[in-house]
């Protein structure tokens, strides 16, 4: 507990969320003796990778790279068993490193953080609880997840609708039996695309509804090499420090020398069918200009149409699943089989681009004048992204003022983590950080270090506050929408921009490079916290 300045609260640090994020937040915390307690909504561990159970769930960053590089001993022991690893691999991952650390005892499970309210006079914060009960904490660290808030669009006629209903990000911790049922699912972003070859493996019928075809790349899945995985990690330190100073602290196989038109017709298109074979996100760096050029992305985009007129049968039917937009002006996409999938018999693409769901009725959907009776509807619709779960909170700072009335035309935080009237507080890879442009495990552990490290320098220094300073916040939220709008991430409608929640601002919320965000943040500190009030 903290007794600076002959005021005791509780905790040095509160910490929502039982993530991947909250789960290193209390070890590096709890390991620099801070007391600490992490609240978790969830009856368990692993955040995003506790509730997407739906068929098909996998990372699309290769197991090597998403995974914890702060324990030696943890990141040799643990074999994962494929280059990409599902939703159950991940979550028995989060189980482990919970277990080995021995952080159980200090997570309480199954409970909600209801609000949070700044104490001026003492610099401490008092969170409450679902259940009523409240606890005051130096520090307030949000490891809420980026996407942890489920989005499901209102459909008239819903409340009609008997047979079963599921968001893939709230999917049931019991078994869900598709086995020769009619299914719908909602939505062509990656959990759709992700669920999409899986469910119809088992479904009688499968009744895809898409309003915007995807580019998305094969992932090229296998179970992991041993050779791979011994030569990384007989190199591991080395490996993890190339990846961090590297464009989304992740492995890439960039080309940032040379230009899309600097080649000829005949290479570029060799150079695209390799990285097709590649897969992952390798055509994102294919060559320097490709994320930043209207017209060299053009020949990426055309590249995979051509692609998906070569995968799919039916050639009317490979023209609705061929894109319009930007190539990764939405979330680049990886998956295994998905316009394979279209070949099937049992799968039937229903194109709502034009007019939507007209509504739902007692037993199905109705779209384009037909009535798609169906067992169960899976919505693959997405999120409240990166500010959803924070604003469904009642955070109070000084003056007590809500921290959604401060985001009210958009989100505003210094780094993406911390924001002006807002003391002791932190959000990790909120927005206005990489976040969700690189390898969510590294931003996670550069976030959560910074925090421990701040914490650290407070306690030697008889320090009990830091705030961002409204100068220092302003330009940096400007920074952040002027590098986006460098690059084709903001050439088209994405939930990058955060309206795709009805109501709220359209404003590019994350960082887009991620190598100077770093250097950044070295800089902030090397200049004595530069843009923080300390007191």
């Amino acid at each position: 507990m903290s007794t600076v300045n002959s005021v005791t609260t509780d905790l040095d640090a509160v910490v929502v969320g039982a993530g991947f994020a909250g789960i290193y937040s209390l070890q590096n915390l709890r390991n620099k003796g801070f007391k600490t307690r992490v609240y978790e909504a969830a009856g368990g561990v692993g955040g995003t990778w506790y509730w997407n159970r739906y068929p098909g769930a996998r990372c699309d960053i290769p197991s090597l790279q998403y995974s914890y590089s702060f324990d030696e001993t943890l990141q040799q022991e643990w074999q994962w068993k494929n280059k990409y690893s599902d939703q159950a691999d991940i979550l028995n991952y989060a189980n482990h490193v919970v277990d080995r650390f021995d952080l159980r005892k200090d997570i309480q499970f199954d409970t909600r953080i209801v609000s949070a309210i700044f104490d001026e006079d003492h610099n401490f914060w008092t969170i409450t609880t679902d259940a009523g009960e409240s606890v005051t904490a130096r520090h307030f660290v949000l490891a809420t997840g980026c996407l942890s808030t489920s989005n499901i669009p209102e459909f008239e006629g819903f409340d009609d609708y008997q047979g079963k209903a599921y968001h893939s990000g709230r999917w049931p911790q019991e078994p869900v039996d598709l086995t020769g049922k009619k299914v719908a699912i909602i939505g062509s972003g990656s959990t759709a695309i992700q669920a999409i070859p899986a469910v119809a493996e088992l479904a009688g019928h499968l009744y895809s509804f898409q309003r915007t075809p995807q580019f998305t790349i094969p992932q090229h899945n296998e179970p992991l090499n041993p050779e791979i995985e011994k030569q990384i990690k007989s190199r591991y330190a080395t490996y993890r420090d190339e990846n961090y100073h590297s464009p989304f602290a992740q492995e890439v196989s960039g080309n940032f020398e040379t230009n899309t038109f600097d080649v000829s017709d005949e290479e570029r298109t060799a150079e695209y069918e390799r990285r097709w074979q590649m897969g992952g996100f390798a055509f994102l760096v294919a060559y320097a200009d490709s994320g930043s050029d209207r017209v060299a992305n053009e020949t990426i985009a055309d590249f995979v149409r051509d692609k998906i007129r070569g995968i799919v049968n039916d050639p009317a039917l490979a023209e609705k699943l061929c894109p319009d937009f930007v190539y990764a002006s939405k979330r680049p996409v990886l998956d295994t089989n998905y316009f394979e999938t279209f070949n099937r018999d049992n799968v039937t693409l229903v194109d709502i681009r034009d007019n939507g769901i007209e509504r739902f009725t007692e037993t199905g959907i109705r779209a384009n004048g037909i009535n798609h009776e169906v067992d169960c509807v899976i919505f693959a619709t997405g999120f409240d992204a990166l500010t959803g779960t924070l604003n469904k909170m009642e955070i109070r700072g000084r003056g007590g003022r809500l921290l959604k009335d401060k985001w009210a035309e958009g989100p505003k935080a210094y780094l993406g983590l911390c924001a002006e009237g807002f003391p002791n507080m932190y959000v990790i890879t909120g927005p206005g950080s990489p976040s969700v442009l690189t390898n969510m495990m590294v931003a996670i552990e550069q976030h959560v270090n910074f925090i421990a490290d701040t914490m650290v320098h407070m306690r030697a220094n008889d320090q009990t506050r830091i705030e961002a300073k409204l100068e220092a916040e302003e330009p940096w939220v400007a920074h952040v929408s002027e590098l986006g709008h460098t690059t084709l991430f903001t050439a088209g409608a994405n939930w990058y921009f955060g309206d795709n929640i009805p109501g709220k601002p359209r404003v590019f919320l994350p960082h887009v490079d991620w190598v100077g965000y770093v250097e950044k943040c070295e800089d902030v500190v090397d200049k004595n916290y530069d843009g923080f009030s300390l007191a």
